[in-house]
């Protein structure tokens, strides 16, 4: 590898935005945050930018609704009817409005238990899914946990309501909101603020970010007695994932001033940079035979977001020489683009000339200059 060559066209930008704060000018402070845990990381590439206490075990409230969606999901479709228990509906505190034996469809469950955090909602997936053994669908969570590598996480209920037992860490949540974006039930639902069910039932989010801080589009909220307020949030613009976890702040209003200030300054410690050109020679490469240098150029533009205090790496997959023929347009191999170790993007390389394939005159003159170079090595 080595480090990225811009295009001379790019360098001075490159150079402006690859520079500390007083240059960039616009990265921000770390906030203070007053909460008993939180963690701020780039979704793409893992760079955990700010955290605290990220791997305490703590009380996560509703937000253990994102792993019982998941599970759930794993046996029930989103369009099957099932049946309310009524140990699911006499659940208490934030509700549904759901009726023991009432008959629902999955669908309208999930956006429940993930817009309106709703308890009877969540219970009722659990029950759907388990034939009522709801002991059953806990140690699937906790499976599922262990399958998702998350160490510092063990749920005794499918709610998130206060029970012994009962915890999770803000890089294990964080970890398990990635998982549960990218399953299209739980994405479509969390970016929702208000959505209707069965019986006209209206249900409307607990997100105070979603439609105020742009480009937020999720994930889930919290709050018991025992776990605070509590909140993953994820923010997608300009190429980022950026995601931010508050496991107990002391009050609401806090929990979303602290998540909007680490979700900015999460996003002034990156810019968007065009470091490859589609069409622009990034290098050469010897042909067979002595013959002309190949010139090869990306077939795509790659515009990454780069951290402003870790410069890019390039690192070109080419041959040392390639046989002849050689056409235009001809794949040759490609540019790969890293940051701190991981791949941020990648394009195809591809000769920019053709080169013809010598004539048995001019293989012979490269035979005979080899031989003569072999020979006068050895003297």
């Amino acid at each position: 590898m080595r480090r990225l060559l811009l295009a001379p066209a790019l360098l001075a930008l490159a150079f402006l935005l690859l520079q500390p704060a007083a240059l960039a000018g616009s990265r921000l402070p770390a906030p203070s945050v007053d909460a008993r845990a939180y963690l701020v990381m780039n979704g793409a590439s893992g760079d955990v930018l700010l955290s605290k206490n990220a791997s305490e075990r703590l009380p996560i409230a509703s937000l253990t609704k994102l792993m019982t969606v998941d599970v759930a999901l794993q046996h029930l479709s989103v369009d099957r009817y099932v049946t309310v228990s009524a140990q699911a509906a006499d659940v208490g505190e934030e509700s549904a409005g759901l009726e023991p034996g009432e008959r629902i469809l999955v669908g309208d469950l999930v956006r429940a238990a993930l817009i309106q955090s709703a308890n009877d909602a969540a219970d009722a997936l659990a029950d759907a899914s388990s034939n009522g053994n709801r002991p059953l669908f806990v140690s699937w969570m906790n499976e599922e946990a262990r399958q998702l590598g998350l160490t510092n996480t063990h749920f005794a209920r499918p709610d998130g309501l206060d029970a012994p037992g009962h915890y999770s860490s803000a890089r294990d949540i964080t970890r398990l909101a990635q998982w549960v974006m990218g399953m299209p039930e739980v994405s479509q639902a969390v970016r929702l603020r208000t959505s209707t069910i069965a019986g006209g039932r209206v249900l409307t989010t607990w997100n105070d970010l979603l439609g105020v801080f742009p480009g937020v589009v999720g994930v889930k909220t919290g709050h018991t007695d025992d776990a605070g307020w509590c909140q993953v949030a994820l923010v997608v613009r300009g190429g980022l994932r950026i995601y931010a976890t508050i496991l107990g702040s002391p009050s609401r209003e806090q929990r979303n001033q602290d998540l909007a200030a680490l979700l900015r300054f999460a996003l002034t410690r990156y810019q968007l940079v065009k470091v490859v050109a589609a069409g622009s020679p990034l290098e050469t490469v010897a042909s067979a035979y002595g013959g002309p240098s190949v010139p090869v150029a990306a077939t795509s533009s790659l515009t990454v977001p780069l951290r402003l205090d870790r410069p890019p790496v390039e690192k070109l997959v080419l041959p040392r020489t390639v046989p002849l023929p050689v056409k235009q347009g001809q794949h040759l191999g490609e540019v790969r683009i890293y940051s701190n170790g991981k791949l941020l993007g990648k394009s195809e390389l591809v000769a920019m000339r053709s080169v013809g394939k010598p004539s048995l005159l001019g293989k012979a003159g490269w035979y005979s200059g080899q031989t003569l170079r072999n020979l006068f090595g050895w003297i």
